[in-house]
C-alpha cells in the first residue's frame, strides 16, 4: 500500500493513491570528510548499509483558521481550535504508545496553516538502504497512522 522513493538522502512515501504522505531520512552517521558526504551516502545506498534510526516527518494537524484574507467569527475559530486540540492529544498518546522518544513539530513548509511533526525512529532491526527495506519499514507506522486517524 505505502511506496518509498530516494530522493537524494530522503525518501518520500507515498500513499495508494500516489500522495506523498510523508518523508524519511536516514540517520547516516558521522561521516567523514564531511565535503564527501554525497558520495559517501550514495555508496552507503549502493551497498545496501544499514540503519538503525531515522526521521519520519509527517501532517500533524491542521488549523483551518490562517488563510490570508478569511473571514471567520470567534465560533468557528474556537471550533477548528478545540479540533486542533484533539488531534494533538491523539498525537500524544500515538506517541507515548509507540516508545517515541524524540519529536519535534514545525510549521509545515508547504502549508502554513498546518503544523509537521518529525518523530525520531529507532528500528529493533537495522533497516537496509534499499527501498523495499525502507519501504517495509515505513509500511507498519504508516498502516498505524492510519488506523489511528492520524493521516
Amino acid at each position: 500500500m505505502w511506496k518509498a522513493e530516494r530522493e537524494g538522502h530522503y525518501f518520500k512515501i507515498y500513499d495508494k493513491k500516489k500522495n506523498i504522505a510523508g518523508y524519511f531520512a536516514p540517520e547516516y552517521g558521522e561521516i567523514y570528510p564531511e565535503d564527501k558526504a554525497d558520495e559517501i551516502i550514495d555508496q552507503m545506498h549502493k551497498r545496501h548499509e544499514r540503519i538503525k534510526s531515522g526521521y519520519l516527518m509527517v501532517p500533524m494537524v491542521k488549523f483551518g483558521i490562517f488563510e490570508e484574507g478569511r473571514e471567520m467569527d470567534i465560533g468557528y475559530i474556537i471550533k477548528q481550535l478545540e479540533e486542533a486540540k484533539t488531534r494533538l492529544s491523539y498525537w500524544m498518546e500515538f506517541i507515548s504508545q509507540n516508545g517515541i522518544r524524540e519529536h519535534k513539530v514545525r510549521i509545515s513548509h508547504t502549508d502554513h496553516d498546518m503544523l509537521s511533526i518529525t518523530l525520531h525512529l529507532s528500528f529493533e532491526i537495522p533497516v537496509s538502504l534499499e527501498r523495499d527495506s525502507v519501504q517495509d519499514a515505513m509500511g507498519g507506522i504508516f498502516d498505524n497512522l492510519q488506523e489511528t486517524g492520524l493521516l
